[in-house]
């Protein structure tokens, strides 16, 4: 998709039952973590089941750019050729990051202590988006920094010279934060420290461990703490990258809500710091299986099995909130057909995504016919077991609430629409052939 594509209304129709195996791709946090690895590595990583989403190509762009030889060899297969830690070259252009929050603030923490100068860019949405809570903990390390007023893009960093290592608390959960600051600690002497009020989504921590950086966590009583060694030497390794569970959501939801519905979605991660959705569906009472759980690349994941029937209303507490803080929006489709009202708290950070979610959601579920409550950091949906449907929901640029109201139509009495569907192709390309191969009308 281009960061400049024409919108592309979608309209979703109530459907008959989902049947069928839903392939759903590789985990986005996971695949842009194995490039920045890669590229940062010393040799050749071969990565398996990489999501080809648009946001994972601009950060596979980024790594050619600061001078890592990276290839396309098959679908979702790459070779990155790494040139070690420290190793970055300046590059010629700006780095554009087209959409993603992820990308853009990992690839600014691997940078940010290596004595070069890059300028990074995005859409408007990422444009709009809160950069300081990154960059004000890059420039303790000694980074150089000027931004777009607000702390926003376009950003460009002077890399520290004579990096000094960190010890820092994170404002907010947010793995975002604290993989910048991991990525950033890679070429800063001595130890760099990261504590976290509650433990957030943890592959960068799996991952630098699989490459040969030192890490430890430990729970002490300042909270989770993470130390990283600096300067490593990164050794290159095979990664396969398992199902992503904030992708495998939608159809999961779909199953979930449609009358008749039993698919079946292989392979997807189980990873604890990303399950809670999985745990709040079980507490409301959905038929999810698990099946076949083993590891791959070193992530639990296991095939769900996922039925329809009926659910109830729950409240999901704010410590809960850093495990499924992506899948919300999705989560308040299925509330909206629940029996009861779900309670969903701590969930802030949601107004700072790629828009603000809450609002989202809210307008569009209650243009819908569905009640809704919110506040500044909760969000209330009043299920009635149906939803009469047919108004158009405003996208803001942001492909979860697009997939979300996709799903909502193939339940909903009357048809649902979206003013833009392409954002879409950001992280979840094949959701319309994915969505129609089990039996959903929508497109």
């Amino acid at each position: 998709m281009s960061h400049s594509a024409e919108p592309r209304p979608m309209t979703a129709k109530r459907s008959g039952p989902l049947t069928g195996t839903a392939q759903v791709p590789g985990d986005k946090s996971i695949s842009h973590r194995a490039l920045i690895l890669g590229a940062m590595s010393v040799g050749e990583t071969r990565i398996t089941g990489l999501l080809e989403g648009q946001d994972v190509l601009d950060t596979a762009k980024a790594m050619a750019a600061f001078g890592a030889q990276v290839e396309r060899t098959g679908p979702g297969e790459w070779v990155v050729n790494g040139v070690g830690v420290g190793g970055f070259s300046e590059p010629e252009g700006v780095i554009d990051c087209g959409n993603s929050g992820t990308g853009v603030r990992l690839i600014m923490g691997a940078m940010a202590t290596t004595p070069i100068t890059a300028t990074f860019a995005g859409d408007a949405s990422l444009s709009r988006r809160p950069m300081a809570r990154v960059t004000d903990p890059l420039a303790e390390f000694g980074a150089s920094i000027t931004t777009r007023e607000g702390g926003r893009l376009p950003i460009t960093i002077q890399g520290a010279a004579d990096p000094v290592p960190l010890r820092y608390r994170t404002p907010v959960a947010s793995a975002q934060i604290k993989s910048a600051i991991l990525l950033a600690g890679l070429n800063a002497p001595g130890d760099t420290v990261v504590i976290e009020a509650e433990p957030t989504r943890d592959h960068s921590e799996r991952m630098l461990a699989g490459f040969g950086a030192t890490i430890t966590t430990e729970t002490t009583d300042e909270g989770h703490v993470i130390t990283l060694t600096g300067r490593p030497e990164l050794r290159a390794q095979p990664v396969a990258v398992p199902r992503d569970p904030s992708s495998a959501a939608f159809p999961v939801a779909a199953a979930l809500i449609v009358p008749g519905s039993e698919i079946r979605v292989p392979g997807v991660s189980r990873n604890p710091t990303r399950d809670g959705l999985y745990v709040t569906l079980l507490e409301m009472g959905a038929d999810i299986r698990f099946e076949n759980q083993r590891e791959e690349g070193g992530e639990p994941v296991a095939d769900l099995v996922v039925r329809h029937g009926p659910l109830k209303g729950v409240s999901v507490p704010a410590e809960r909130a850093a495990s499924m803080i992506d899948e919300f929006p999705i989560l308040s489709v299925i509330a909206a057909f629940a029996e009861g009202a779900t309670v969903m708290n701590g969930v802030a950070e949601l107004r700072v995504k790629e828009s603000d979610r809450i609002d989202a959601m809210a307008r569009g579920l209650e243009a819908n016919g569905v009640r809704v409550e919110e506040t500044r950091d909760s969000m209330t949906v009043h299920g009635a077991g149906s939803v009469p449907g047919g108004a158009v929901a405003v996208t803001h640029l942001d492909h979860r609430i697009a997939m979300s109201f996709m799903v909502l139509g193939l339940a909903a009495d009357a048809p649902v629409s979206v003013d833009d569907g392409s954002p879409i192709a950001t992280s979840f390309p094949d959701f319309l052939p994915l969505m129609q191969g089990l039996g959903g009308d929508l497109g």
